[in-house]
């Protein structure tokens, strides 16, 4: 027989479930969150966020990098801007490609970071 683990009356944790709940994200924005973090689960596109940790780059410039061609890549930072991660700027019929900000800077950094170390 499966043993229940919900508190029953006078639970001793109902202060640290009240702390929760007031400090819970909404569910709109945890959906949100989930989808930039699919975003970031793809090989190529977190290969195209780190080349631009540093620096903005072109397409043709991803595609040498990548070694990728170029509707693969156009197609991945079409999703990538969709969803704020990369934004763009033309000069000419270039169009260079940059990170939308430090924040997206600081979350690859930082799971880089954790992901180096040491247990």
């Amino acid at each position: 027989m499966q043993e229940e683990f919900v508190c029953q009356e006078n639970c001793p944790h109902l202060a640290k479930i009240h702390e929760v709940e007031v400090n819970k994200i909404p569910r709109e924005e945890i959906l949100t969150l989930s989808e930039t973090f699919k975003l970031f689960s793809d090989e190529t596109r977190l290969r195209i966020i780190c080349s631009l940790l540093n620096t903005e780059l072109c397409v043709c410039d991803l595609c040498e990098l990548l070694n990728l061609n170029q509707s693969a890549v156009s197609h991945q930072l079409q999703l990538l801007r969709g969803s704020k991660l990369v934004k763009y700027r033309k000069e000419g019929k270039q169009v260079f490609y940059s990170l939308e900000d430090n924040h997206i800077e600081n979350i690859i950094k930082i799971a880089i970071a954790h992901m180096r170390e040491e247990k």
